[in-house]
């Protein structure tokens, strides 16, 4: 007989943005550990639960005893275990270690060689012998960063364990888990329920937690709900005439969700006054952040902010209006800070900000964020030179663009860094291109992250992604395993991504950067280190569209310039297609074999020195193919290219299976090779086509 068995951890407060991992990690392990003891009929199904104070995990057709097994325990080898017909000391322990005699022991294969062995039934063992140490190894998977005691206690966890129910049906299992003793009783919501909840059994668990207690335990259940509440609001409002155009912040939803159980959204209002006196990057970040509230923004083409903004209560009552006055009264108090910041960082302009930057330690090996601009100016000017930008306006962005570090709105809120130098660059009469590039100096700042929309703004986000990946490379800071504390990967697949936008040589940006540093500062390996670094995160970058033969044949010919990768591996994908891919392939593989076997420097094919009919038609057709091929390179057109190849496949066939290439005479077999390196470099000018299909 099954039944679903329950299993609760009540806690303190745990902590919200890895609450729902917590809860879906301890129901795995414990799911694991239970299918692993034999303990459930058929297939693991289980449900997790996390809120606030709270880990659970039912898991359905749980056996309250284990199914006896036949256990096979193997012993020594049937040659070593006799001696003149007598047993050894090893068979004879082994038949003592199991409570055997020696003539009952029989003899099987291994796999290998015939040994002695000791057939058994072994009695299953209950659910309650086997649960506890199931927990307590579920509990010691979990992926706690730091734990934590509590009173006298020599038990630790993420936080404070006070209460644990183990139900299999309406059964207490006991157990003995993190000083606790196991139960039926918990507790609700602190202030909605009534006092302690006397579980019936392990599948009325949710549904009592939610009606005598106030707690809905599903994340999952709660997330929903807050979403389609928040909706409902969205909905509302747009029936009153606001025109909202809300994208709701997904990862603010579920570490809302992980502070309330039994959340009701709820509308509250702000001073207009706001809207004028604090910039609105400031009040979303205020109200997101430091709030968890939603900010309301409108449909019209800057999305501007409204007055008015939702959150999430864990509190229902006839009368909500307190719920509201209050949580008003603590966003008045915030958005009076910033905007008494904002007044303050009015009074100075960025350029009288930038001495202060002398004091400011960007690393101890590199040196201070005064030092660092000064490379930034020059890598930004070159850039800019490299993109048709003006270099004076990119030079004056990178200056001014890290002065926002000493304000008092960043030093508030450092998420603003650049965002607040924008508005504060705009207040100083720099400009909207300066303005731009300062705000968008850190874009783009992950994954899918937008790139800079300007030039000038490029130059400057290159030249802070490229500094600080030399920079911190150079003075040997480099990324290892999923350590990487100054998050130069991500800095490479920014710049790449960039670079994937512009014809610029990825090579000589990086010995500009490295350049631009004091001489003998940083190892010089850097340079080329960094390049082969780029070049392993372009592939990383790249295999997110395109297979990973197609994205090695386009690399192996380590691309300096990125604006036609897309192209190149559209070109090799459709090559890819032709029936006469695969010969010209593995053709081209043969062709690399042969040539490193070349004892002389490869050169000019002799003509008259081509002998048989297969070699002559060869080198025609390779001469025909020259200039097809640089033609549609020349035109960006390399899907052409490549598909030329196609044509000189019955040559190339003929040539390998009439023409032993490395002939008894030197000069001969030389000039095959160097026909043959001819051959190769027209059909590797996109990509290394012999690893296609590896």
């Amino acid at each position: 007989m099954t039944q679903t068995l329950l299993i609760e951890l009540l806690t303190e407060e745990l902590p919200p943005k890895a609450l729902n991992n917590l809860g879906n990690a301890f129901a795995a392990a414990v799911a694991e550990g239970l299918e692993k003891a034999q303990l459930i009929q058929g297939d693991a199904q289980y449900t997790a639960y996390a809120s606030p104070r709270r880990l659970a995990v039912q898991v359905q057709n749980v056996k309250a005893v284990q199914d006896d097994q036949h256990v096979v325990k193997k012993g020594p080898a049937v040659a070593n275990a006799m001696k003149d017909g007598a047993p050894t000391k090893a068979l004879e322990g082994f038949a003592r270690s199991c409570g055997a005699d020696i003539g009952s022991l029989k003899i099987v294969h291994d796999g290998k060689q015939d040994v002695y062995a000791h057939e058994f039934t072994q009695a299953g063992k209950p659910l309650s012998e086997l649960l506890e140490d199931i927990i307590n190894q579920a509990v010691k998977k979990l992926p706690i960063p730091k734990v934590m005691r509590w009173g006298s206690s020599t038990h630790t966890f993420v936080r404070p364990v006070h209460g644990l129910v183990i139900l299999h049906g309406a059964n207490v299992v006991p157990a003995n888990v993190l000083g606790l003793q196991s139960g039926n009783s918990t507790l609700g919501h602190r202030f909605l329920s009534d006092g302690p909840i006397t579980i019936d059994n392990a599948d009325s668990y949710a549904e009592q937690l939610e009606r005598e207690g106030k707690v809905i335990a599903s994340f999952a259940k709660r997330e929903q709900l807050i979403y389609t509440d928040l909706q409902k609001a969205e909905k509302r409002l747009n029936d009153e005439g606001l025109n909202l155009d809300m994208e709701w912040n997904e990862a603010l939803i579920s570490e809302v969700t992980a502070l309330v159980e039994w959340p009701v959204v709820l509308e509250a209002r702000f001073d207009k006054a706001f809207l004028v006196n604090v910039p609105k990057e400031c009040m979303i970040l205020t109200m997101e952040q430091n709030q968890k509230y939603f900010p309301l923004l409108d449909d019209s083409p800057h999305n501007k902010l409204i007055n008015r903004f939702l959150f999430v209560s864990n509190l229902e009552t006839d009368d909500l209006s307190n719920i509201i006055h209050g949580n008003e009264r603590v966003l008045r108090a915030r958005l009076n800070d910033a905007a008494f910041f904002y007044k303050q960082d009015q009074k100075n302009t960025l350029e009288s900000r930038l001495p202060k930057l002398a004091n400011v330690v960007y690393h101890n090996k590199i040196g201070s964020l005064a030092e660092r601009i000064e490379r930034l100016q020059s890598i930004a000017a070159h850039i800019a030179a490299a993109l048709g930008a003006d270099r004076a306006q990119a030079e004056r962005a990178a200056r001014l663009a890290k002065a926002d570090l000493v304000t008092e709105m960043v030093g508030e809120f450092p998420e603003l860094q650049g965002i607040m130098g924008y508005h504060y660059a705009m207040l100083d009469g720099e400009g909207t291109e300066i303005a731009e590039a300062i705000k968008q100096q850190y874009w783009p700042r992950f994954v899918g992250d937008k790139l800079p929309e300007r030039r000038i703004a490029t130059a400057v986000a290159l030249a802070d992604k490229l500094e600080t990946l030399v920079g911190i490379w150079g003075i040997g800071l480099i990324p290892t395993g999923d350590k990487d504390p100054y998050a130069l990967r991500r800095a490479a697949l920014g710049i790449l991504r960039m670079l994937m936008q512009y014809g610029l040589d990825v090579n000589e940006l990086i010995q500009t950067t490295f350049d631009s540093f004091p001489k003998g500062l940083l190892n010089e390996k850097t340079p080329s280190e960094t390049a082969d670094f780029m070049q392993a995160r372009l592939a990383v970058l790249l295999q997110n569209g395109y297979p990973q033969d197609i994205v090695a044949a386009v690399l192996a010919k380590q691309p300096r310039r990125l604006d036609d990768l897309t192209a190149k591996l559209q070109a090799v994908a459709a090559f890819k297609q032709l029936p006469e891919a695969a010969a010209l392939a593995a053709a081209n593989k043969r062709v690399q074999n042969l040539l490193k076997k070349a004892d002389a420097e490869l050169g000019e094919v002799d003509e008259s020195l081509l002998q048989q009919d297969e070699e002559k038609a060869l080198y025609a057709a390779a001469q025909g193919l020259q200039p097809k091929i640089a033609a549609a390179i020349a035109e960006g057109n390399f899907q052409t290219a490549l598909s030329e190849l196609a044509s000189v496949k019955p040559q190339v066939d003929a040539f390998f299976d009439g023409v032993m290439v490395m002939a008894e005479d030197s000069a001969i077999k030389q000039n095959r090779l160097n026909l043959l390196n001819r051959l190769a470099e027209q059909m590797n000018a996109v990509a290394d086509i012999a690893v296609l299909g590896e």
